[in-house]
């Protein structure tokens, strides 16, 4: 959200000759065509005597001057703004733009023409026309963008031109702030369905942690907004010289990580039906879904990256759980193709290698695992087996390119491999939509050795 008076950018320090200048250089043909006509007049006036062909001539050449003036002055005088709702929004969603026009001076504007620089992917430029803008008043107009490509957009420049009455003098003023709108993924609602390996998102109380229900913790901590005052331990507090409270725990939230593939090399395509689209939209509906479950979420790409990066990479319950979403669906907003070749860096980031602690899922390797895979070969299907290993449930889902274009596929061997290992492995042929394939789950081949649960 955008709002306030920001300040033009090229419109010159008022009263500067430089400013004044670029105002001459404002002149329509009409006020051109005043400026030269007063100045011949002026001259004939002169040569022949004729008192009032000169006034007529001054006339005509003082008026384009000072509209020149007036605009040069008036423009500085007009202040704009923009709020952008929401300025985050799936793809082929709409997004509102309210543009605000306040005339702050002591005159009257002439004609103003506003006019908003937005990318094309959004839409075509929005091109307003607003009437004469008495002192003090304002004028709010809004229009629409939408995008069926993900990605973050800028929006401005806004750009303010001013004429007079006389239509004499036309000038531009570009103000310096615009704002961002995140396109995120598309997502779909997915329907619990039973899964291998995990449990609900909530602990049953056997496992502990800290947090902000329950039985006290012996160990205080300092104090965070919305604590409960009564809570406040006063010894700590006078010991450490400021406010402590004592901690408390509730269930551990089960952990889970949606690893996408991102390699350019595993997906064949562009464009909004292509593979690698529809498996950044899989991994947003996934992410949804499992946060909305009550899990522990984070978001693992084949470059290693974990999202959100702070800790052991997962998001926490709350507000965090709130902010950690924002950040993984921008995230997946502007993801694109890596240039890695092979899955080594996700399986170090699974087996616990990118977060520096123990096994993934915590102990025991309990954690659930959703992987997006593109094209796999026969040693990266063999390095996906291994990831298996290090938790307590895996659902991969495979984008053969062979698939995808129609020609004869080897997607049925690297699922028999994944199974063997004890994935729960489903082939994503084009056109199937996330949703229904997901209901496939609970009837899917399950891996050996594992145990059923809910997500």
């Amino acid at each position: 959200m955008s709002a306030g008076a920001p300040h033009g950018a090229g419109g010159g320090s008022r009263g500067g000759a430089g400013g004044l200048r670029a105002s001459l250089a404002g002149l329509t043909t009409r006020g051109r065509s005043f400026l030269a006509a007063g100045i011949a007049a002026a001259l004939c006036a002169y040569t022949l005597g004729q008192g009032e062909l000169l006034r007529v001539g001054l006339l005509l050449a003082v008026l384009p001057l000072i509209c020149v003036l007036a605009l040069h002055r008036t423009r500085h005088r007009v202040s704009g703004s923009r709020r952008l709702t929401p300025m985050r929004v799936p793809a082929g969603g709409e997004a509102r733009v309210q543009l605000r026009m306040e005339n702050v001076s002591r005159l009257p504007t002439g004609l103003l023409m506003l006019q908003d620089r937005v990318p094309y992917v959004l839409g075509p430029r929005p091109r307003f026309v607003l009437d004469r803008v008495e002192p003090g008043g304002r004028r709010e107009v809004s229009y629409r963008v939408r995008s069926d490509l993900r990605g973050r957009y800028p929006l401005g420049p806004l750009q303010l031109r001013l004429t007079d009455p006389f239509g004499l003098v036309e000038l531009t003023r570009s103000f310096s702030t615009y704002d961002t709108l995140t396109v995120v993924p598309r997502t779909e609602v997915l329907a619990p369905v039973r899964l291998s390996g995990e449990t609900s998102g909530y602990g049953d109380g056997s496992r502990r942690s800290l947090a902000l229900a329950g039985d006290d913790d012996v160990i205080p901590r300092g104090y965070r907004r919305g604590d409960d005052l009564r809570r406040v331990h006063w010894r700590s507090t006078a010991r450490y010289g400021e406010l402590m409270v004592r901690r408390e725990e509730q269930p551990q939230r089960s952990r889970a990580t949606v690893l996408l593939d991102t390699r350019g090399v595993a997906f064949e395509g562009a464009g909004p039906d292509s593979a690698f689209e529809w498996a950044v939209s899989g991994a947003a509906s996934s992410l949804v879904h499992l946060l909305e479950q009550g899990f522990s979420v984070r978001l693992l790409t084949d470059t290693g990256t974990s999202v959100p990066g702070d800790g052991a990479g997962f998001s926490s319950g709350g507000q965090e759980s709130a902010e950690a979403a924002g950040l993984m669906m921008d995230t997946l907003a502007i993801i694109g193709h890596s240039d890695g070749a092979g899955l080594s860096r996700a399986y170090d980031a699974v087996r616990g290698g990118g977060d520096g602690g123990g096994s993934f899922g915590g102990a025991g390797g309990d954690g659930l695992l959703i992987a997006f895979f593109g094209d796999l070969d026969d040693a990266q299907t063999e390095l996906a087996a291994k990831m298996r290993q290090r938790t307590g449930g895996a659902v991969a889902f495979v984008l053969d390119s062979a698939l995808w274009a129609g020609r004869p596929s080897q997607v049925e061997v690297r699922l028999g491999r994944l199974r063997d290992a004890g994935w729960t492995a489903l082939a994503a042929p084009p056109g199937v939509a996330f949703a229904e394939l997901w209901r496939q789950l609970g009837d899917a081949p399950l891996g050996t050795g594992t145990s059923g649960g809910w997500a």
